[in-house]
């Protein structure tokens, strides 16, 4: 699946809102929230020593990104630009890290 599919896909469960600023309210609000679900994982896999719990991280992970799909519908802008602009910025800010795509070990 491709970022224009996945918006397309996850924007038929987003609600309809009276407000603009509603929407907002409730981009703004829910990334924070998932964010603050995976930082809870995390804090619980490193600092009780608690097994990471992948399954569970995916799942934030992935609201995470419906959140985001939101924000793009909000502000009338595509996953995909966001995903192609952030590549071309990390490309100036590290060239050397993009002498290549096999340059990094994959796990």
């Amino acid at each position: 699946m491709n970022f224009k599919e996945y918006q397309k896909l996850a924007m038929i469960t987003l609600k309809q809102f009276e407000t603009k600023s509603d929407m907002v309210a409730n981009v703004g609000l829910g990334l924070s929230g998932e964010c603050g679900e995976v930082a809870d994982i995390l804090k619980k896999h490193l600092l009780k020593t608690k097994e990471l719990d992948l399954v569970h991280l995916q799942e934030e992970l992935g609201d995470i990104l419906w959140y985001l799909a939101e924000a793009c519908e909000c502000f009338q802008i595509s996953l995909e630009e966001v995903a192609n602009s952030n590549i071309e910025k990390l490309k100036k800010r590290h060239p050397q890290g993009f002498d290549g795509y096999g340059n990094r070990e994959e796990k």
